[in-house]
């Protein structure tokens, strides 16, 4: 199963014929520069390339009026001056004389890509298509937008493939007001929208835009909107968004599909969007959607004007659909204000119709300003973290793209390095059983400190995990897993991570699961994120190192994934992930298959899987398919998380709120002092004196 990239030249045809500011940015360049870009960076021949068809008339049917459909034909015999005339009947439209055929073809390249997807001919894909379609409604054609692809796809998918539930993730800068008015009843479908928005100053003017649009009738809390109020919204705005609201909500709803409204003009150097997020940033919220609907996702084009982003960013999602790691994201991970604003104002909007919002209320819990992290001294400086002073301006879009931002992965994705040679597992066709082991004399120097590791066994396995280290810190490979004795696993933890920091690793997160204690000699100066889920009590002894129990539901280990690791990690930017499922660790494959998954979004994919010998045969094989991209298995529906496990996670994130701003969903209190390197709330570290000046 592979990636489609459905495309039609003829969609070149349409284009404007008179003169009108307004419509002359969406012009036939937006297809020809992006699909140029996707051949020379190799991608479109590792697509399974489809050509686009027409949709039916009684396809356009599902969600558009027949008198709609028979006046956009009637575009084909018109002249310029009529065609103009037209156009002018509705907002922000150019008709052309091949716009009918153009936006059926648009049309039939999502249903293309959706029956290929449920059929099981591909696992995912995109429809690079034009003209766009989320502002198209039933009986009017609306913001450069004819029919509306996304909307046709999914009333398709639940006509004849018989679907019940649908997510629609518009990322399109722009509000997709023709999908909401379609779905706004309709439970089956979760549409969830940001876009700029600016107090219902930006187009399209509407106060059904804003956060407190929910749906109506059986589909209140089916509509979900996150209006942006500033611009210069970021890598950290995005992905905080994914995080705290749209994934729990996702999770809950349990899709069975994924359709995305790609529009990059949400994306830097966008005259309409006017955002700072970089084309990378597209890549890792493809992969944060992949976990969900076993990685059934279709996505199609909508709006993104500037070529040179629209193509850097279409490609960063196709390489990303194709399993390849996301490439680190650039910039300090630290929302905005006013996102933050949004994002809660948004989270209070959805709380009466999701458990997972009315369970996750992680409102501070600090009872008052705190200039001291919760071990009693001030938190170390992170290495190369920003100052604290006036914000700089932000670079010019030119300069973060004119290097090209795909991360090519290793020849060898994933390899497997097990110590039992009777140990038989089916695995993907490009995923290695490795063979080689690191010298005997240098295994012995790492294994001395450590009594457990003496035994033969132990030793055995210490040198097939040096080994596959070394290979993923010289770039050989990109993600591994190995094995160790039970009795051994802490020292061997213990060993990869000072051999992870001696040889070439800056930043390195660690995820214990189960009775892993932590490393005697584990600094505090930064370099290392260690993350225990499996502790007796939930402790942040300093704000690199935190405890937790482990949830024992569904929905407890969702809520720490989403409201707790990946907020600290995604704020820590390691560039090497080691995940160690201890003694204990209670994981089911699909949990753990989900935790590996989404922590390949960190560090360019480079994930180290630590596993007990005893558990490597029912894990091995699941875990070596989602590192090497794969999706992982669905968890079904999340259950209620227990109220230990809220109140183990509100306790934490009170700590740790402070010095890590990915964990914020509203803001701290305006006195807060941020004394030596602690964050304020402009997010930048060090400094003196209020946050509010900082």
């Amino acid at each position: 199963m592979g990636t489609a990239l459905v495309y039609h030249e003829d969609m070149t045809a349409t284009r404007l014929l008179w003169d009108d500011p307004e419509c002359e940015i969406e012009r036939p360049e937006r297809l020809t520069a992006t699909l140029d870009r996707l051949r020379q960076r190799g991608l479109e021949q590792r697509c399974l390339r489809l050509s686009a068809r027409e949709a039916s008339k009684e396809e356009l049917g599902l969600v558009h009026s027949p008198e709609y459909v028979s006046l956009v034909r009637k575009t084909q015999v018109l002249g310029e001056e009529e065609l103009q005339a037209l156009s002018g009947q509705f907002d922000a439209i150019y008709f052309h004389p091949s716009t009918f055929h153009c936006a059926r073809l648009a049309a039939g390249a999502g249903l293309q890509l959706v029956d290929a997807v449920l059929t099981g001919a591909v696992r995912n894909g995109l429809a690079l298509v034009r003209p766009p379609g989320h502002h198209s409604q039933r009986a009017a054609a609306n913001g450069f937008c004819v029919f509306n692809n996304v909307a046709i796809a999914a009333a398709h998918a639940k006509q004849k493939h018989g679907l019940h539930r649908i997510l629609i993730v518009d990322w399109d800068v722009h509000h997709g007001q023709g999908i909401q008015y379609l779905f706004e009843d309709d439970p089956s479908v979760l549409y969830f929208s940001w876009h700029r928005y600016e107090h219902g100053r930006f187009w399209p003017f509407l106060r059904e835009s804003d956060a407190d649009a929910v749906g109506r009738g059986q589909g209140l809390g089916f509509t979900v909107n996150l209006p942006w109020n500033q611009v210069g919204m970021g890598n950290a705005d995005y992905v905080a968004a994914f995080l705290h609201l749209l994934l729990p909500l996702a999770f809950e709803f349990d899709p069975e599909l994924v359709l995305v409204s790609a529009g990059f003009d949400s994306a830097i150097g966008d005259p309409e969007g006017q955002m700072q997020a970089t084309p990378e940033c597209f890549a890792h919220l493809t992969h944060l959607l992949q976990v969900l609907a076993s990685g059934r996702v279709c996505a199609m084009l909508e709006g993104g004007y500037h070529l040179e982003s629209l193509a850097e960013s279409v490609c960063m999602t196709v390489q990303t659909l194709l399993g390849d790691p996301a490439p680190p994201l650039s910039g300090p991970m630290v929302p905005c204000q006013s996102a933050l604003e949004s994002i809660q104002s948004a989270r209070a909007a959805q709380a009466p119709y999701w458990k997972s919002l009315q369970l996750q209320d992680v409102t501070p819990v600090l009872t008052s300003p705190s200039t001291h992290s919760p071990e009693g001294r001030p938190p170390p400086l992170l290495p190369g973290g920003p100052m604290c002073k006036a914000a700089a301006p932000a670079p010019a879009p030119s300069s973060l793209l004119d290097q090209p931002c795909l991360c090519p992965a290793p020849s060898v994705r994933t390899t497997v390095a097990l110590t039992a040679p009777d140990i038989t597992l089916v695995l993907p066709p490009d995923v290695i059983q490795q063979e080689g082991s690191a010298l005997r004399e240098e295994t012995e120097a790492w294994a001395r400190p450590h009594e457990s590791l003496a035994r033969k066994e132990a030793l055995t396995a210490l040198g097939k995990l040096l080994y596959l280290l070394d290979g993923m810190l010289d770039g050989q490979v990109n993600s591994g897993i190995a094995a160790t004795p039970a009795s051994a696993a802490a020292a061997t933890l213990d060993v990869a991570i000072q051999r992870g920091l001696s040889h070439g690793a800056q930043r390195l997160l660690c995820v214990a699961l189960g009775q892993l204690d932590r490393p005697p000699d584990l600094a505090h100066d930064g370099r290392t994120l260690w993350l225990n889920i499996g502790g007796k009590e939930a402790a942040a002894l300093s704000m690199f190192q935190v405890s937790t129990p482990l949830p024992v539901m569904t929905g407890g280990f969702l809520s720490c994934i989403l409201g707790l690791v990946l907020p600290l990690a995604y704020g820590f930017q390691p560039d090497l992930v080691l995940v160690a499922l201890g003694p204990g660790h209670g994981l089911q494959g699909p949990h753990a298959a989900l935790l590996a998954a989404m922590l390949r979004g960190l560090a360019g994919g480079r994930v180290l899987a630590l596993l007990e010998e005893d558990s490597t045969p029912q894990l091995a094989g699941i875990l070596a398919r989602v590192l090497r991209g794969e999706a992982p298995p669905s968890l079904g529906p999340s259950s209620v998380a227990s109220p230990e496990d809220v109140q183990a996670l509100m306790y934490l994130r009170g700590q740790l709120e402070p010095q890590w701003a990915m964990l914020q969903v509203r803001l701290i209190a305006e006195a807060w002092l941020c004394p030596g390197a602690r964050l304020c709330r402009r997010g930048r570290w060090g400094g003196q004196g209020r946050a509010s000046e900082c």
